[in-house]
């Protein structure tokens, strides 16, 4: 079984180095996945501040799904495991954007209307218990 608590630990730790919340949601999941740190902190980094700084996609949302997308592909499409990743990412996506209200993090930070939806720490703790529920759910586990 997972424990939410040590994950949003770690990521909280990894943010305060600096991560995104992109690469702080991810690399708080190294235990899961078959990437090693400086690798996945390379792919993630693009993804912060909302893809590139447009505050676009939520980075944290964004390393949830890199999360769960590395523990269940087998990177082959001759594996089909396509239809089973968007089976686990979409119940997390959905449930992050009922919970906050948005996904795009200009609205998430109140960017154009002054009102914060989320903070980025929150939405960092948000995503990392998805992902964790997300993986119980599925039973995911790296091998």
């Amino acid at each position: 079984m997972y424990k939410s608590i040590e994950y949003v630990e770690k990521a909280r730790a990894l943010r305060s180095r600096g991560y995104n919340c992109a690469q702080a949601v991810a690399c708080a999941f190294l235990d899961q996945v078959e990437v090693d740190e400086k690798t996945l902190f390379a792919i993630m980094e693009g993804f912060g501040g909302g893809m590139g700084g447009k505050q676009a996609t939520c980075g944290a949302v964004s390393g949830a799904v890199a999360v769960l997308s590395l523990v269940s592909s087998k990177g082959d499409v001759s594996f089909g495991t396509k239809a089973d990743t968007y089976a686990a990412i979409a119940p997390l996506v959905s449930a992050f954007e009922v919970q906050n209200r948005s996904l795009v993090c200009k609205d998430l930070l109140g960017a154009e209307t002054g009102v914060e939806l989320r903070s980025c720490e929150l939405c960092i703790e948000d995503a990392v218990r998805l992902t964790v529920k997300a993986l119980e759910k599925r039973e995911y586990k790296r091998e």
